[in-house]
């Protein structure tokens, strides 16, 4: 029996914007419906914004972020300062990479061997030293409160290029990033436009839950199904002004086609791959998910975040790098040679960064804290030169001498790379203009 119900009560999000509870579909819940904040692929959003796309030549078809929550410590890994003091130094020694004269962290010697297919930026930087605020600042490229007042670049890639075939536009591996909150990923733009969430890889009974056929419901219950999505127009048809209600229908509708798409499951389904090529990641959560992650790349996913966080070490931070580093430095190497093997950085930007650095002293409690000033990221694929080195820090990784890269600029070359307009006019919900972004410039030292 079909069983509708809606909740009139109305809420307050903290941008404003007030909206009825969402349509529970009760009868619905085999056809994947909670993919629906995730999977609007048509709205009356885009509809208001598509005259205004500007034609631009893209470099990329995806991107992969690899999104180092916490604040990786530099100092320790990419840009290492043997010459400074002991209590800046800290106890790693550092070693040669394949790049004469460039050397990392001994703790990363695999990545060390992979900066010839990748390019290192060691000038990130701004003014921010506290994981909300740094973290939406990173992840969307604008400033604002640590409530999220601006839609993640993920969430404005899937907005902008909606569905390609049969898989969500945007997937967080396993999750969001931490320090995000609710509202601080789509934002204004609402939910549709929010990550699907893959869940941990690594674990032995992963099983993407909305893509999964419950075994008692054969998939020509599935299909039939689909025909009650009929409730939802009729009830459209009696409430106005529900924007989520007014596509409810047509995400609902890709939702169900995602549980029955052969595309979709193949490209979640990480035991198709090879034993061997599952080692060569590491089985660890983020070795895992970064082999999901090419897996989603190839299957036609715009965006891909690969969410390994834990690198916020106040206290004991060898202890915990002697953890993470070699982990950090198997997964990401073999993610970086595979997708060259396989030809795929020819159309993925990968770009991997945290919320900020380290500080350069060693703390009282053998730690390193906040510290935005500094950091390192990489860029790879899509045109970006391999094997070369943009900007520097001085002699103890405090301060960018050399070509700053701001989360703007970050943000902007995103877009720029997947053909995306970054100063292109959105309309929130209320219809006020909004700029992709507000400043910031592609870092064209990336393509030589």
């Amino acid at each position: 029996m079909l069983n509708l119900s809606l909740n009139p009560e109305w809420r307050r999000r903290c941008d404003g914007v007030s909206r009825r509870d969402f349509l529970r579909v009760g009868a619905l819940g085999p056809l994947g419906i909670s993919l629906a904040g995730a999977l609007s692929w048509k709205s009356s959003l885009a509809a208001q914004t598509v005259a205004e796309a500007a034609v631009r030549p893209a470099r990329a078809k995806h991107v992969l972020l690899v999104y180092l929550g916490g604040g990786i410590s530099h100092h320790d890994t990419f840009d290492p300062k043997p010459d400074a003091v002991s209590e800046i130094r800290g106890k790693y020694k550092n070693i040669p990479s394949v790049l004469p004269g460039i050397h990392t962290g001994e703790l990363i010697p695999k990545l060390a061997k992979s900066l010839d297919k990748v390019c290192l930026v060691r000038s990130g930087t701004h003014e921010n030293d506290h994981h909300e605020t740094a973290t939406n600042w990173v992840l969307s490229g604008r400033f604002g409160s640590p409530f999220g007042d601006h839609p993640s670049m993920g969430s404005i890639v899937a907005h902008e290029t909606g569905f390609v075939g049969k898989v969500p536009p945007y997937v967080a591996v396993p999750k969001n990033p931490s320090f995000t909150w609710e509202l601080g990923k789509s934002a204004w733009l609402g939910g549709r436009y929010e990550s699907f969430k893959a869940g941990n890889p690594n674990d032995k009974s992963f099983k993407v839950r909305d893509l999964s056929c419950p075994a008692a419901v054969s998939p020509q219950i599935l299909e039939r199904r689909r025909t009650l999505l009929g409730a939802v127009d009729t009830l459209q048809r009696h409430i106005q002004g529900n924007d989520q209600l007014a596509t409810y229908d047509e995400f609902a509708l890709k939702a169900a086609e995602m549980v029955l798409s052969p595309e979709a499951q193949r490209a979640f389904d990480i035991d198709r791959e090879d034993v061997k090529m599952r080692d060569r990641y590491g089985r660890t959560e983020f070795g895992q998910s970064c082999l999901l992650a090419r897996r989603l790349i190839e299957g036609g996913v715009r965006f891909v975040t690969v969410n390994y966080g834990g690198w916020d070490h106040h206290a004991k931070i060898f202890d915990n790098l002697d953890k993470k580093l070699p982990e950090f430095d198997t997964g990401l190497s073999a993610l970086i040679g595979d997708m060259h093997e396989r030809g795929l950085m020819q159309e993925t930007l990968l770009l991997v960064m945290g919320e900020f650095g380290r500080t350069p002293k060693i703390n009282k409690d053998a730690g390193r804290d906040h510290w935005g000033r500094a950091g390192s990221l990489i860029f790879a694929g899509a045109g970006v030169r391999p094997g070369t080195v943009i900007g520097a820090t001085d002699r103890n990784g405090a301060f960018v001498t050399e070509r700053p890269v701001r989360p703007a600029d970050v943000a902007f070359t995103v877009y720029d790379a997947l053909g995306i307009d970054p100063r292109k006019i959105l309309r929130t919900p209320e219809g006020r203009p909004v700029e992709i972004l507000d400043q910031g410039s592609a870092v064209t030292e990336l393509y030589g």
